[in-house]
């Protein structure tokens, strides 16, 4: 997936706070870190250092959501960080954002910390980040593969 795509998708999917651009895009992918799985219409962007990973990006086009794109890609991506030695993956979700909170929860990932004010919001108003960890040694190995 381009550039380009990863950006479409994103500014479709954004609605209430700044997509990522296709430069944000650019950057992220030219780092040897890097992990990014997609289906056609969904995506999951971050990185892996030592045994830990990072969700930095997930989104999915609103056309096709509830479809199953997103938990693919989210699979793909558990099972190559995986792959790559991550014992955790973590990330960050809007604390308003009810629907990723249950998308995360439903897939085993548990709230480990709290950013207050983290995301700036498209109406000026903030939004904290909940930390999120799915710890890949509690998993079982369905869930991974």
């Amino acid at each position: 997936m381009t550039p380009e795509q990863l950006a479409d998708i994103s500014a479709r999917a954004y609605q209430h706070m700044r997509p990522w651009s296709q430069a944000d895009f650019r950057s992220a992918l030219a780092r040897p870190i890097h992990l990014l799985t997609h289906t056609e219409h969904a995506f999951v962007l971050g990185q892996v250092i030592a045994d830990e990973a990072e969700i930095t990006a997930l989104a999915a086009d609103p056309a096709v959501q509830r479809r199953g794109q997103a938990s693919h890609a989210l699979a793909q991506f558990i099972a190559a960080a995986h792959t790559r030695g991550a014992r955790r993956i973590f990330l960050e979700v809007a604390s308003r954002n009810a629907p990723a909170r249950g998308f995360y929860a439903a897939r085993g990932f548990r709230q480990v910390g709290r950013r207050r004010a983290y995301y700036s919001l498209a109406d000026g108003a903030t939004d904290d980040a909940l930390v999120l960890c799915l710890d890949l040694t509690q998993a079982n190995e369905k869930e991974i593969s």
